[in-house]
């Protein structure tokens, strides 16, 4: 086959690495890629927003099926655009992207089906979102709606902090996603996340992992689009996740499909966990940044075998094959992030690496720049290990860490700190 891997980030690094190693994959091309993509598959240009020239693209690359890995493409409509030109396609319509692209879209859904999740009321006018907090009181969680990288969320502690986050995204923090603002219960427990497969009709559960969103160590700092991740999650123990698949999932898939608009991808769900009960946090509908990577790190080749049996509707004869093992990945992100960064920094020490089934370094913002690779994003590198514990993997990953020569870079000491 002849695979496409849409995308530039490290989650599409790691689905291209792990798509590789697989003897079905006779050609992998990755749009527009990144330095450490382009090691391993054919780096070509395109706009990611773009739906015309991606499928110009498929059809002059003769791609047999298309990976889409990030959340703007597909809520800009690219799995229709592809599916209507006859390409095989792994990821939700335009309208089953709103799971993700529209906070106030999925609490419909969770009214609907009476999925558990938290209160909340929604707003397009500033005075009267302020009127609701101030009568709420704190904590409270404010979300942008649309999409926002990650970083449209604040779990405001304390009153000032819930208003002065509304005047934020009313003045165009984040962009059109602000136009209408959800405002929720503040949720305490453990948060994870699981990662399940659906074909439409059938699901598969994928995996569990655990993200640390919090740029610094102790869960200090602004919200980020993801500093480090490990799975599995010890928290998403079997009972806690069978209650997930049928009082959550099962009825978002069923409700999806009532409604004409069928869900085909990986429903990303992070849930709050208290006293062994779920709650829905959010849903996404691709696969998490950084959580991707430790899920391709234990799944290897098969990840395309049941990426492929999703998109062709044959979830109900698909099992995925899981070694008793851990993954862990640290971000080596730009000093600044997620506020302002230099870019065009130099990175040393990645050639001396190594590069295996247990030690993987995935490329996000970076460019080749003749022999030199160069730091071009917030998030940049993203350093994975696995070993048959996660404290061998934690180890093994924070000996690379140490290795890489990046000044302009950082990273939190701390990943995995809940599980070890």
């Amino acid at each position: 086959m002849n695979i496409l891997i849409l995308g530039s980030g490290g989650r599409e690094h790691a689905l291209a690495w792990a798509v590789k190693q697989n003897p079905k994959c006779d050609r992998l091309v990755c749009a527009p890629g990144n330095a450490g993509m382009a090691a391993i598959a054919d780096c070509i240009a395109v706009d990611v927003m773009d739906n015309d020239a991606i499928v110009a693209l498929c059809k002059a690359q003769n791609i047999d099926f298309a990976i889409i890995g990030a959340e703007n493409p597909l809520a800009n409509g690219v799995a229709d655009a592809l599916r209507a030109a006859d390409i095989l396609t792994f990821g939700p319509s335009k309208k089953a992207s709103e799971l993700e692209s529209s906070k106030a879209f999925t609490k419909e859904i969770c009214d609907a089906c009476n999925a558990p999740t938290a209160a909340y009321a929604r707003f397009r006018e500033l005075d009267a979102a302020k009127a609701y907090v101030t009568e709420q009181g704190a904590p409270i969680v404010i979300k942008a709606d649309g999409l926002a990288a990650g970083k449209g969320v604040i779990v405001a502690m304390d009153l000032q902090q819930a208003l002065d986050g509304l005047d934020d995204i009313f003045d165009g923090a984040f962009g059109d996603a602000g136009t209408e603002v959800v405002i929720e219960e503040f949720m305490d427990g453990e948060e994870a996340s699981f990662f399940v497969l659906s074909d439409g009709k059938n699901i598969l559960p994928m995996g569990t992992a655990q993200d640390h969103k919090r740029a610094y160590d102790g869960d200090k700092g602004p919200n980020t689009g993801g500093m480090g991740a490990y799975s599995p999650a010890p928290v998403m123990t079997n009972a806690v996740t069978q209650k997930a698949l049928v009082e959550i999932i099962q009825p978002t898939i069923d409700e999806m499909a009532r409604r004409g608009t069928p869900f085909q991808g990986v429903l990303f769900a992070g849930f709050m966990i208290k006293n062994g009960q779920p709650r829905l946090v959010e849903y996404n509908v691709r696969f998490g940044d950084p959580e991707c990577q430790t899920l391709m790190m234990r799944l290897g080749a098969q990840a395309l075998d049941i990426l492929q049996a999703c998109a062709e509707g044959r979830l109900d004869s698909t099992r995925i094959n899981w070694a008793n093992d851990h993954a862990i990945s640290i971000v080596l992100s730009a000093d600044g992030y997620p506020g302002t960064y230099e870019k065009g920094t130099e990175i040393k020490g990645l050639d001396a690496l190594n590069s295996d089934s247990k030690n993987m370094i995935f490329h996000a913002g970076t460019k080749a720049d003749g022999d030199k690779v160069l730091a071009i994003g917030g998030r940049v590198l993203n350093v994975t290990a696995r070993g048959t514990t996660l404290a061998e993997a934690h180890e093994r990953a924070y000996a690379m860490v140490d290795q890489i020569d990046w000044p302009e870079g950082f990273h939190r000491k701390d990943i995995g700190w809940r599980a070890l």
